[in-house]
């Protein structure tokens, strides 16, 4: 299964934020939509990622103030990013070495879905169950 299908699944509506937006804005967007990470964008091309850790990390170092930066000088970069012919047991993979849960979906250059790592391991458990089902059924029949 490719990073594609999974797309198909959950849909690639993705919300972003410009670099120019300030950490409070982000915070603000994250709160509201109930969500761990957006990308953030210049143009077409993802330039960062703007996460929980983030707003995190940027607290501790700069304290309240930290509110009224540009997401650009706390967000996460280089971006890692996976394609959609991508397998998604690749995905999970990078995921897991590289220590993130969320990856842009980039196709010739622009950003088209973004996934977590939920979305991956959902997957993964919904094939499991389909496998053991049908697995049931073929047993049953015989």
């Amino acid at each position: 299964m490719t990073i594609a299908a999974i797309l198909k699944g959950k849909g690639s509506d993705v919300v972003s934020l410009p670099r120019d937006a300030t950490v409070r804005q982000a915070v603000t967007l994250l709160a509201d939509r109930r969500i761990g990470a957006v990308p953030v964008v210049d143009g077409d091309s993802v330039v960062g990622i703007f996460s929980e850790r983030d707003v995190v990390y940027c607290l501790a170092a700069h304290g309240p103030g930290a509110l009224d930066r540009p997401v650009a000088e706390v967000m996460t970069q280089p971006v890692q990013s996976v394609g959609t012919d991508e397998p998604a047991i690749g995905a999970l993979s990078l995921m897991t070495r590289r220590r993130i849960r969320h990856l842009p979906v980039v196709d010739a250059g622009r950003m088209i879905g973004f996934v977590s790592i939920g979305d991956l391991v959902k997957y993964r458990i919904d094939r499991i169950e389909a496998d053991a089902a049908a697995m049931r059924d073929y047993i049953q029949q015989t």
